[in-house]
């Protein structure tokens, strides 16, 4: 096991990397930004280094600063946390070039499943189902629209390298195929600088379906059942839950079992996500695999009682899982609401500031996961995400009502956050019956 950790990353997840640590007995370093040499977490590490100014390539994408600041505290691993550098392969493979080790997948495995169009081959060759489309890049625009007329409209163009909803466009015709394919491939290139885009066919009203996976560098892989993020605006997720109140048991146990088998297809080990949309029919399709931990992991961890980041350093130091497939039992129902400090009612536009009062929930059932509290100041150069609220109840009504108690609870000023938009969405009587899709929150929340 390793004595000493290196958490390249701010925020919550440097504190929840910190609190795992610390009751695995090994010292931890967190590097920061100017913008953060306030933060409490700092603190809470046995050391704490400052690697930059605010904007990100200065500091948190500064790959020579970050390893130094590893060389010179003597770490023997580094947590990239989620975002940044997290699934930078590059930055894998300079970690343990320079003997340091990287918490995360192997570099071969990051990029055969990084780059969504190798990917896609590779869930072909594992007998997963992934959507109809272009077998690979699409470079110009005569192309697009021959796979387009081949599989029907609607179709969405698709960055290779990106995520997080950039470098995507829906196109229901010729017209609006033959501007999204330039928008999305400039949107990519400003990104990822990569401008690579595919096409696919665009399943409407599909719900937006995860596996949390987790493997071993000895050839052991599980799933720790699915989440459902259905719950989206412009493809960012808002709430997550689990298990899906919309899948059907036989369904269920296939999607999880295509998650382990495209993970070890790709000769991946440690903590990932494989993603999926769910058609109206209970058909499946991949949609991509996020080679990290992922902000909803909390999720997974209350249904099954695994702490997944004391696995994922478990598995970097080299020891197998501590659990085999048949102990992960999906118990209760857990519910997850992103605390972004945005203005649903300004369209969602960020809220950086001063928090001066702020009052956390609590109660049973009941969990917070942030570094923000009364004195805090949101800095206006990062994810505007300041806490994660997590309940788990025996039973979904019970946890939707433990969570509108919580929000109800949960008091924040003058910033204003995402929470009155929680409370309209767990008090809407489709959310309520399970009904929802990815296209739910414009299409139902956004239009009253």
């Amino acid at each position: 096991m390793f004595s000493k950790i290196l958490i390249a990353n701010r925020g919550e997840i440097a504190l929840r990397i910190i609190r795992a640590c610390k009751e695995l007995g090994i010292q931890t370093v967190v590097v920061y930004s100017t913008a953060d040499k306030d933060a409490a977490y700092l603190t809470l590490a046995d050391q704490a280094i400052c690697i930059g100014e605010a904007p990100p390539a200065e500091s948190y994408l500064n790959i020579p600063r970050i390893i130094s600041a590893a060389e010179v505290t003597d770490v023997q691993a580094i947590h990239p946390g989620y975002g940044f550098l997290a699934e930078k392969d590059h930055f894998a493979e300079v970690c343990r070039s320079c003997n340091i080790e990287f918490i995360g997948p192997p570099v071969a495995a990051m990029k055969a499943v990084g780059d969504k169009v190798e990917c896609k081959r590779l869930a072909r060759r594992a007998k997963v189902p992934t959507v109809p489309g272009s077998e690979g890049a699409v470079d110009d625009e005569k192309q697009a629209l021959e796979i387009a007329h081949k599989i029907g409209y609607p179709v969405i163009i698709k960055a290779a390298a990106g995520g997080g909803g950039r470098g995507m466009r829906v196109a229901h015709n010729d017209v609006s195929l033959r501007a999204g394919i330039k928008q999305a491939q400039a949107e990519a290139e400003n990104a990822f600088k990569d401008s690579t885009v595919y096409l696919e066919k665009y399943i409407e009203f599909g719900r937006h379906i995860e596996v949390q996976i987790i493997a071993d560098q000895q050839g052991n892989a599980v799933h720790l059942w699915e989440r459902d993020c259905s719950m989206q605006r412009r493809h960012q997720k808002l709430v997550e839950e689990s298990p899906s109140p919309g899948l059907k048991p036989e369904t269920r146990q296939k999607l999880c079992e295509s998650a382990v088998r495209l993970v070890k297809a790709a000769g991946y080990y440690n903590a990932g996500t494989v993603e999926f949309l769910v058609d109206k029919d209970q058909n499946f399709f991949l949609l991509e695999v996020n080679a990290r931990i992922q902000v909803e992991h909390p999720v997974s961890e209350m249904v099954t009682g695994i702490d997944l980041i004391k696995e994922q350093i478990r598995v970097a130091a080299g020891l197998p899982l501590s659990f085999k497939q048949k102990d992960v039992q999906q118990t209760g129902h857990a519910i997850e609401c992103r605390i972004n400090a945005e203005d649903p009612a300004r369209n969602f536009a960020p809220c950086p500031g001063t928090i001066l009062e702020w009052r956390a929930p609590g109660g049973l059932g009941v969990r917070l996961d942030t570094h923000a509290y009364a004195g805090y100041r949101i800095p206006p150069n990062y994810d505007s995400m300041i806490g994660k609220l997590i309940v788990h109840r025996p039973t979904r009504e019970q946890a939707i009502a433990t969570m509108k108690r919580a929000l109800s609870e949960f008091h924040i000023s003058p910033i204003k956050t995402t929470i009155p938009i929680h409370l309209q969405i767990l008090s809407n009587e489709r959310f309520i019956a399970g009904d929802v899709d990815t296209g739910f929150i414009e299409r139902v929340m956004m239009a009253k």
